[in-house]
């Protein structure tokens, strides 16, 4: 015992001793030096988050205030939960959160499948050529703003000179109002939203399928298991934790609607399952200067978000799959 007390001893005598402390000293300023890179490239990525991300946060307190421009965010009267009453007393506020839930829960549950039968039918593809070109024409809508994807939707369902409706002129005798009925228009939304993203978003899932050992394929079929046996077994369960992950940040933004999408496709006809969260605060907010009363929804908005991923994440972890 007394001869383990003396080495700790002797090892801690070393450890503080002044030529030990210059070394290590020095060991960090080198190591400091060869990451000096890779820290001043890190920069600009936390003034970004600092600016547009965490600063942004204390005019929350907005929310809070009866806000004017006069007064300032400090001086502006303090009025509580006043600005939540009034938003969930609000039968239209009911309604716009209705809106956002059931577009964006819908858009999930179609859309999210989508990139990953896409990656793994590009994955199988055996031309190279064919496969470059089919990924190629694929990721192009991704890079188009929704301007052009919309006049492009509205160009094709035009009741008066839509390439769908003169088809369906032809077979049943008159046109469809395909932009101007609820359901139709939804249908519309979603569909427009997966064709825009699909193949961007099958980016990750193909990095995914890389890490798969193609030797399970072949003893897949050494024992006779199908392709599609074989994508059942070994494919998605290759992917399953990069699947999880999206999930899990898809979640996070169920109460979001892009507002570039709703914008350029609502009207006034479906205004009533059109109108969203995103419009709402664009038209209250900016053109109404009610700026605590949007506020306050958008203090919602990210409350609920940051429920759910947590919840999403929470049950993930019981297949040891969460983020954290």
């Amino acid at each position: 015992m007394k001869a383990l007390e003396a080495a700790g001893k002797a090892s801690m005598n070393k450890d503080y001793h002044p030529e030990a402390k210059q070394r290590i000293k020095m060991q960090r300023v080198r190591r400091f030096k060869v990451n000096l890179p890779l820290l001043i490239m890190f920069v600009p990525v936390i003034v970004f988050y600092i600016t547009f991300r965490y600063a942004p946060i204390g005019g929350l307190i907005i929310a809070f205030k009866d806000y004017n421009f006069y007064d300032g965010l400090l001086r502006s009267p303090w009025v509580g939960l006043q600005h939540f009453e009034t938003l969930f007393h609000d039968a239209r506020t009911l309604e716009i959160i209705r809106n956002t839930l059931v577009l964006s829960v819908l858009s999930i549950v179609f859309g999210f499948p989508v990139p990953i039968i896409l990656a793994i039918m590009m994955n199988e593809m055996k031309n190279i050529a064919f496969k470059r070109t089919v990924q190629t024409v694929l990721y192009m809508p991704h890079f188009f703003s929704w301007v052009i994807i919309a006049m492009m939707v509205m160009t094709i369902f035009s009741l008066e000179h839509g390439i769908v409706n003169r088809l369906v002129e032809n077979i049943f005798g008159e046109p469809y109002a395909f932009m101007y009925n609820k359901g139709s228009w939804i249908a519309i939304f979603i569909g427009s939203g997966i064709w825009k993203d699909m193949g961007f978003n099958a980016i990750i899932f193909l990095a995914a399928l890389t890490t798969i050992d193609p030797s399970l394929y072949e003893a897949a079929g050494m024992d006779g298991a199908s392709k599609l046996r074989q994508i059942w077994h070994i494919t998605i369960p290759g992917i399953r934790s990069t699947i999880i992950l999206l999930l899990i940040l898809s979640m996070g933004r169920v109460m979001e609607v892009g507002f570039d999408q709703v914008y350029m496709l609502q009207n006034s006809n479906v205004n009533e399952i059109a109108d969203v969260i995103s419009t709402y605060i664009y038209r209250t907010g900016l053109q109404g200067a009610q700026f605590s009363l949007t506020t306050a929804m958008g203090l919602f908005e990210s409350v609920v978000a940051f429920i759910l991923i947590f919840s999403a994440n929470a049950i993930a972890r019981k297949y040891n799959e969460g983020l954290w």
